[in-house]
């Protein structure tokens, strides 16, 4: 069994008579859903738990608190923590659970979080040891919508998104515990019509099938700005929900430093690297682990993001990056080459980005381009000595980005064949939203039309530059506004 947070923190003599005695462990892990998870779950713990998964434990063994919701990233054991784990504790532990209600985004999801729990009511012996005997359904559970332990008079239902919970009980009992696992998913937030069904379904269904002593509990991932789970953090982190103790709180891969918040799991950096490469999806990777809202709304980029800069700030300069995408045909239907500078203040959270004036968007032949940005860096040098070119790394820009290699300038290519211009500019509207990519107040409208019309307009050349250029800044930087980047 991995070590264990009770183990560092008690004497081992007690926690030895707790993993021997079974009188001493029936009682501790009935009072403790912190003890119950590690000792019948142990085989989930391939590594140490985390802070985090403490945090979680201590809400979730606070009846006092009526709603808790949680955002994790992929792999943090959310899920088998929250839908399994919790949902036994709750009926063999100290709140005495009769009738809980699991809600997923569709009966099939939402079953599987039954044959997880009937599982281990069946196959983990030392759970059957301590707290059973749990008698087996005579009913193949493949179908089934809900699981009786007689012995308990307990009972526990899957339910779906838009399927009416009201009325629902159990002999005398109405549902005691509710828990949303993942009841949206990118579909649902689409539009706004989507999204208030699903909230309307909450508010009109879910909670009123439960009384003053219910529990809520959602977990998921942050997929829209205006999603169920973005609602909740409004309503508990502001004054509409004060009479109600409630909680929220959000785990990505990293904190606000860059440190892996699994430090059993992802002992450095280099570790949450790998994973990323793994993930082999940048938007997946921002919105599954880093908690990002990345959009998929087809308008990409919305007027109310772009925000103007009449004066750059005088102090915190740190560097001048240029995007460049390449184009090389002068014909009227071709593409254009598009270059985008960026004046880059600030670091970590702090960190902001000025678009230059004037960005360079002409058709012209492959020397006119190099002389071009021969100049643009000659002048750029004269305001800061850190100045960075970043070119689209595909066929026939590898030329420019060797030929400018062997005049020794500082140009690096940008492998992007993992993800379409599309996805990449996605990656860019957390910074853009949050206010930290300023444009000018005159001399940006082309390129600014590109971005709010992506995907409509005949041409995109300036908004690719620009997305070359903001996300190798953001890769380069340590932390910005708690996403981990380089």
């Amino acid at each position: 069994m991995p070590s264990l947070k009770i183990q560092r923190n008690s004497d081992e003599d007690i926690f030895e008579k707790i993993l021997t005695d079974q009188v001493v462990r029936k009682h501790t892990v009935q009072n403790s859903f912190e003890f119950f998870f590690p000792i019948y779950f142990h085989q989930y713990m391939e590594y140490e738990t985390a802070p985090f998964h403490e945090e979680m434990f201590r809400i979730l063994e606070d009846e006092q608190i009526k709603l808790a919701v949680f955002v994790a990233f992929r792999g943090s054991a959310k899920s088998t923590i929250i839908s399994t784990a919790y949902v036994l504790w709750s009926i063999l532990g100290i709140q005495q659970r009769k009738l809980i209600v699991i809600c997923g985004q569709t009966e099939q999801k939402a079953r599987q979080y039954l044959l997880n729990i009937k599982s281990q009511l069946l196959n983990n012996e030392l759970l059957r040891k301590d707290l059973g005997p749990f008698e087996e359904e005579k009913n193949n559970l493949g179908n089934a919508t809900a699981l009786i332990i007689k012995r308990l008079n307990v009972k526990i239902m899957i339910s779906s998104v838009e399927q009416s919970i009201r009325g629902m009980r159990h002999d005398q009992y109405r549902p005691d515990l509710i828990i949303l696992d993942d009841i949206e998913d990118t579909n649902s937030v689409k539009t706004r019509a989507g999204r208030d069904k699903t909230f309307n379904w909450l508010v009109s269904e879910v909670i009123p099938a439960g009384t003053k002593k219910t529990r809520i509990i959602a977990v998921g991932n942050l997929l829209h700005e205006d999603s169920v789970l973005k609602r909740l953090q409004k309503r508990i982190e502001g004054d509409e929900m004060r009479r109600i103790k409630s909680v929220y709180r959000e785990y990505p891969i990293v904190d606000g430093k860059g440190n892996p918040l699994w430090p059993g799991k992802y002992p450095t950096i280099e570790d949450v690297e790998a994973e990323r490469e793994k993930t082999m999806n940048e938007v997946a990777w921002f919105r599954e682990y880093m908690l990002q809202i990345i959009t998929t709304d087809e308008q990409i980029v919305s007027p109310e993001w772009i925000t103007f800069y009449d004066k750059m700030p005088a102090d915190g300069f740190r560097s001048i990056c240029i995007g460049i995408d390449l184009a090389v045909s002068e014909k009227d239907s071709a593409d254009c080459t598009a270059i985008v500078v960026a004046y880059v203040y600030g670091t970590g959270k702090n960190m902001k980005i000025y678009i230059q004036k004037h960005p360079y968007n002409k058709r012209s032949s492959f020397p006119v381009h190099a002389e071009f940005i021969k100049a643009l860096v000659a002048t750029e040098k004269l305001k800061h000595n850190r100045v960075k070119l970043y070119v689209e790394d595909v066929g026939y820009q590898k030329a420019l980005i060797q030929f400018f290699e062997s005049q020794k300038y500082d140009i690096e290519g940008v492998p992007t064949g993992r993800n379409d211009k599309g996805a990449r500019l996605r990656l860019t509207t957390p910074l853009l939203k949050d206010g930290r990519i300023l444009f000018p107040e005159s001399g940006c409208e082309e390129l600014i039309d590109q971005l709010l019309g992506f995907g409509k307009e005949k041409h995109d050349d300036l908004a690719d530059a620009f997305s070359i250029v903001v996300l190798k800044i953001i890769e380069n930087n340590p932390v910005a506004g708690g996403i981990l980047f380089g």
